[in-house]
């Protein structure tokens, strides 16, 4: 019901858009955001948004690099990765609350999570 995409291979630098589609209307009162995992690292929170879209909470390591933004009307949200660097290469997860608060991305306890998209910033 949360599905993720737009992952790939980019190099340093650079910037990409991953999407994250909440399929059923419920949803239209959750908060979404995201979270990301490294080889041999812990899960982290990165961003996220309320329900709706008007409020926004960011990680300290992305903050002015990445945005998020929430289209209403199609129950997704878009983050746009900028000057991305090599340790962002990670799996990333998009993930619903319940709260529709984005502050609730403080914890990693959520509803609904997605399959992940692997993220490789290389040169």
């Amino acid at each position: 019901q949360v599905q993720e995409s737009g992952g790939g291979l980019v190099q340093p630098g650079d910037s990409l858009t991953l999407s994250c589609a909440a399929s059923g209307r419920k949803f239209s009162r959750y908060a979404l955001g995201w979270f990301r995992q490294a080889p041999e690292k812990e899960r982290e929170f990165v961003a996220a948004i309320n329900w709706q879209g008007t409020s926004t909470y960011y990680a300290d390591s992305v903050k002015g690099r990445f945005t998020i933004a929430r289209d209403k009307d199609k129950n997704t949200v878009h983050l746009r990765m900028r000057s991305l660097q090599p340790d962002g290469t990670a799996v990333y997860y998009c993930a619903a609350d319940s709260s529709g608060i984005a502050g609730s991305f403080r914890s990693a306890q959520k509803d609904y999570w997605g399959q992940g998209t692997q993220v490789t910033v290389s040169s």
